[in-house]
């Protein structure tokens, strides 16, 4: 007990001398924000505009939840005037590190300012509630409205600016919802069912009638073993599910061993192509974008999923 006390203490301590040795990484008299993700970055550039630097630590491909913070990114968030996090212990690993921060200076926990009422409970995940929200497009757009409020609290000069921002970008996102809804009612009622890598898609699955499997559970900390994998191989070959699909951020090694079990029992499964989960595609691009990671996702599970009925046609 007095040994871990010890480590937590000198870890402690050298954090906060790692801040204080960190040079300033921003312009003169200019607000300075970092996000944790690369959702949570796009959001706030979407509302800030050229207002603020706008930094996020983890990039394309990167697990929010086995995620450890370096020594780059300690002197970023030291440097922060404000830290604009996902919550719900989505950066599991970061927790500690974010809450002695929220004593010095503004930070915000996104899915937080959101009304509990709107979570997905589960009680396997620390804090029992499933913390991809974003999957959720009208719920994303909520969580954009109120990090809205909250960023013009301190920055109220710019109220007009930001709010003008909020609101055009809500027009998009609206847009979006109706898009996606459109698109999942290609897919016949009975061939609604989504297979990942791990379970971060409940909220897309509620908000568009999906039925979500995920092999993994809603953290990728979460252990899986033959038995997982040999329940899902049955379940696709008994609902003759035509496609299943990987994750950018999370191994392709689980999935794959459920498609060549689901192949052994004569079953035709495919991978529908690679999902944007916990981060967004390449900088720079469409599917870098909050906008563009949902479109392109959208696209692979409408494509996957109608596999058999393109077959019936030829």
């Amino acid at each position: 007990m007095y040994w871990s006390h010890t480590k937590k203490l000198l870890f402690t301590s050298l954090v906060f001398l790692a801040f204080s040795c960190a040079p300033l990484d921003k312009n003169e008299g200019q607000t300075y924000i970092v996000c944790t993700t690369g959702m949570i970055k796009d959001a706030v550039e979407n509302i800030v505009g050229d207002k603020a630097k706008i930094v996020a630590l983890m990039g394309p491909g990167v697990d929010p939840h086995l995620y450890k913070a370096t020594q780059g990114d300690l002197k970023k968030l030291q440097q922060a005037d404000i830290i604009v996090y996902n919550g719900l212990f989505l950066e599991g690993k970061m927790g500690d590190v974010l809450q002695k921060l929220d004593r010095k200076k503004t930070v915000i926990a996104m899915a937080e300012l959101l009304p509990k009422k709107a979570f997905i409970n589960n009680t396997e995940f620390q804090g029992a509630f499933d913390p991809h929200i974003w999957f959720d497009v009208d719920l994303w757009k909520d969580a954009v409205q109120l990090l809205n409020h909250e960023l013009v609290k301190t920055d109220s000069a710019n109220k007009t600016f930001y709010t003008k921002n909020t609101d055009q970008y809500s027009l998009q996102l609206d847009s979006l919802d109706k898009a996606v809804k459109s698109q999942i009612n290609v897919i016949p009622k009975s061939k609604r069912v989504l297979v990942t890598a791990h379970d971060a898609f409940a909220y897309f699955g509620r908000a568009y009638g999906v039925d979500v499997r995920g092999l993994q559970g809603i953290s990728t900390l979460s252990e899986f073993g033959l038995r997982d994998v040999s329940n899902l191989v049955d379940y696709i070959v008994e609902n003759e599910i035509p496609a299943i699909y990987t994750e950018t951020s999370v191994s392709e090694k689980a999935i794959k061993a459920v498609l060549e079990g689901s192949k052994s029992k004569g079953h035709d499964v495919v991978i529908g192509g690679s999902l944007y989960s916990d981060a967004m595609g390449e900088y720079g691009t469409f599917e870098g974008t909050y906008i563009g990671m949902v479109h392109s996702n959208v696209e692979k599970i409408v494509s996957g999923l109608t596999l058999d009925l393109k077959e019936e046609k030829k």
